[in-house]
């Protein structure tokens, strides 16, 4: 979950009421549970988010009860409506001219984006002509080197080397992003060191990094990996056997 923007008090009002309602996907589970367990689970994600929006806005604990017992029985849809999204600049992967645009808002500490890697490759591997992905900064609070590595991924960027940090980073999960690791991999990718050092010395990167945020949380995401297809917030699990037949579909329309 994402927890900026609440006081202590606040989040403490949050997690009470999304350790004691239950979800509506018919798990069984409360909705922090569900969320821990199964956080593809879109009936989750979109009651932890509306819990999120409304303590946020100041909603006492009854008023919040009873938005979520009114949204409840609404199924999430797959894909949300369309949002616009910033790309300019961004990591990406794929055919400049592809039709289909994945957007996804990552933590470099989240074991579900560390699982999600293999199964994106694997959307491009099927549909090399027709998908590029775009890799956008989204860590986690809860994350504590997360932000760290955002900015060490973004200062390989600018060498022209997003996509090898990234790689490496995720394949040492769930290894502490320490300094020393992160330089072991720019050093294995031959990156110039006096300038990726003077980049992450000088936090060149983190307002990007924090406006990536920003503009995550304005398209409604609530936690990560979260993943947009030509702007629509995807809201099912990720896994190639699920996406791709949803890509198909909206191509073929």
């Amino acid at each position: 979950m994402d927890w900026k923007g609440l006081s202590a008090a606040k989040k403490q009002t949050a997690l009470r009421i999304m350790q004691s309602e239950g979800c509506s996907c018919g798990c069984g589970m409360k909705l922090a549970e569900c969320r821990v367990k199964d956080p593809s689970c879109g009936f989750s994600r979109k009651l932890t988010g509306a819990v999120v929006k409304e303590t946020l806005a100041g909603k006492d604990a009854a008023a919040i009860r009873a938005e979520l017992k009114r949204i409840s029985e609404e199924p999430p849809p797959v894909l949300d409506d369309a949002v616009t999204i910033s790309t300019a600049g961004d990591p990406v992967l794929g055919p400049a001219n592809a039709r289909m645009t994945i957007v996804e808002f990552s933590d470099f500490q989240c074991p579900y984006c560390s699982k999600a890697v293999s199964e994106v490759k694997e959307v491009m591997r099927q549909m090399p002509k027709d998908v590029k992905i775009i890799f956008k900064q989204f860590p986690l609070e809860s994350h504590s080197d997360a932000e760290f590595g955002a900015e060490a991924s973004l200062a390989a960027q600018a060498q022209g080397k997003f996509w090898e940090m990234h790689d490496m980073i995720f394949a040492a999960f769930p290894k502490p992003l320490t300094r020393t690791l992160i330089f072991s991999f720019a050093k294995q990718m031959n990156l110039n060191i006096p300038k990726f050092t003077a980049d992450l010395d000088s936090h060149k990167f983190r307002a990007r990094v924090m406006a990536e945020e920003q503009e995550g949380e304005v398209a409604g995401v609530a936690g990560t990996p979260t993943f947009f297809l030509n702007g629509k917030r995807y809201n099912s699990t990720f896994e190639a056997a699920q996406v791709l037949p949803v890509i198909r579909k909206e191509l073929a329309n």
